[in-house]
């Protein structure tokens, strides 16, 4: 996801995770995949949280983008699985790392709410 597409999915999950009182520590949009490092509170399971975001952004993301309705014509913007991990065993510095390390062309780091 490049461009205007990343930009219009970043400010999505910025607005569902403002709204489930979720805070984005770092995030990265690359061309075919997402990475997010939140804090949620307790109440919200890891898995209602991916539901909501990826519920909402496809839903959104494909009628307001041509492209994608094009291109996914008959089938699901987002693939079925994910992968959650809370820090503890891996330091929260780790992950940040890893995360700021994705591969730097063409893609979108500005996930922090906050940050224009």
């Amino acid at each position: 996801m490049y461009g205007q597409v990343a930009q219009r999915l970043r400010d999505l999950v910025r607005e569902i995770c403002k709204g489930e009182d979720v805070h984005i520590l770092r995030g990265h949009v690359s061309k075919d995949h997402v990475h997010l490092f939140v804090s949620k509170p307790p109440r919200l399971s890891e898995s209602k949280l991916v539901q909501r975001i990826k519920g909402k952004t496809s839903y959104k993301m494909m009628r307001e983008f041509k492209t994608l309705q094009q291109q996914f014509w008959g089938r699901h913007l987002w693939a079925r699985g994910y992968f959650v991990a809370s820090s503890g065993n891996v330091t929260d510095e780790v992950i940040l790392e890893y995360i700021k390390n994705q591969d730097k062309e063409g893609t979108d780091d500005n996930f922090q709410i906050g940050r224009e």
